[in-house]
């Protein structure tokens, strides 16, 4: 005897939506806990920089200068600003020693800093206290480093000119904050000192994670030394090397308290950059609209440089 089909009930159909439902009510609270999670950051993160941002492009078009703090009046200007700031005289040349001071610093830290963890790579006796002893210029304020370096590099009384001197390598002693041709090398220099145990710290982990079985199958291959190096280390390398010069041109490109506390951006000029023409503009001369200006070129500048590398980067993994 054959049955007809049993039809499911009025009854049992709602049972069936009721599974389900539960299902969908338990997604969204899942999703709604996610953005409760991620809403405070995002709230800091707008807070913190979004909203300065903008209030630092929205103040570089307007005549913002001392009396706005007591009038709380500042008219917009457009475009003022920054026609007066490029067309300034000292704005090629900031722009110039700018330029030399961010290439001079990244290339001679990376360079230096790279060397380095190739050499604590290898496993020696103190290598981990010597790796922590090259944190501390980076962990010291830039203010007292500045004021350590000052006093180092004075021109009658320090003790780098006592040493060279002592040494025979100088017979006068070198002015190294005071002559306009030296002083833009000198800060470099002590710019260098202390961006290399960021270098290292980074270049150190990248080549931590790169295989040993990588070396031992080159070097079946005949691939050691630098063929080694140009082969297997460096392309393994290329990310963390990307974000290392990446930040260290942002970080570099803004540098304020090394320059200031060495030179102030003298003499006559020489250690001027964008980033001190700024901090002039904004809290010594009170124009804060041209300081802002100013800042703002610094942000297009390092966001170009960005774009560009990474682009390249990555068409270069691509490939």
């Amino acid at each position: 005897m054959v049955h007809a089909p049993t039809l499911p009930s009025r009854s049992e159909a709602p049972a069936t939506k009721a599974v389900r439902r539960p299902g969908g009510r338990r997604r969204r609270s899942e999703d709604l806990t996610k953005l409760l999670f991620v809403l405070p950051a995002a709230i800091a993160m707008l807070a913190l920089f979004g909203y300065p941002v903008v209030k630092n492009l929205v103040m570089s078009l307007q005549d913002y200068g001392l009396r706005t703090f007591f009038t709380g009046a500042a008219p917009f200007v457009g475009l003022d600003n920054y026609v007066t700031v490029v067309t300034d005289r000292l704005f090629s040349k900031a722009l110039v020693n700018t330029a030399l001071f961010t290439i001079g610093s990244i290339a001679f830290q990376f360079a230096i800093g790279l060397g380095l963890a190739l050499f604590f790579r290898r496993k020696f006796p103190l290598s981990s206290l010597l790796r922590s002893l090259l944190l501390l210029p980076w962990l010291l304020p830039l203010i007292v480093s500045s004021a350590t370096w000052r006093s180092i590099l004075e021109q009658d009384n320090g003790i780098l000119n006592r040493s060279l001197a002592a040494l025979g390598i100088i017979d006068d002693p070198v002015p190294w904050l005071n002559s306009p041709s030296v002083a833009l090398i000198a800060v470099i220099g002590v710019n260098i000192w202390i961006g290399i145990p960021f270098n290292v710290t980074l270049l150190y982990s990248g080549l931590s994670e790169i295989p040993d079985e990588l070396y031992e199958a080159g070097s079946l291959d005949g691939a050691t030394g630098w063929k080694a190096f140009l082969h297997i280390t460096m392309p393994n390398l290329r990310a963390v090397a990307g974000v290392v010069l990446v930040l260290g041109v942002v970080y570099t490109i803004k540098v304020l308290d090394i320059i200031l506390g060495l030179t102030g951006g003298g003499p006559a000029n020489a250690t001027q950059t964008l980033a001190t023409q700024s901090y002039e503009r904004s809290f010594v001369d009170f124009r804060f609209g041209e300081g802002a200006a100013l800042s703002n070129i610094l942000i297009v500048l390092s966001l170009l440089f960005a774009v560009v590398y990474l682009r390249g980067t990555r068409r270069a993994v691509d490939e």
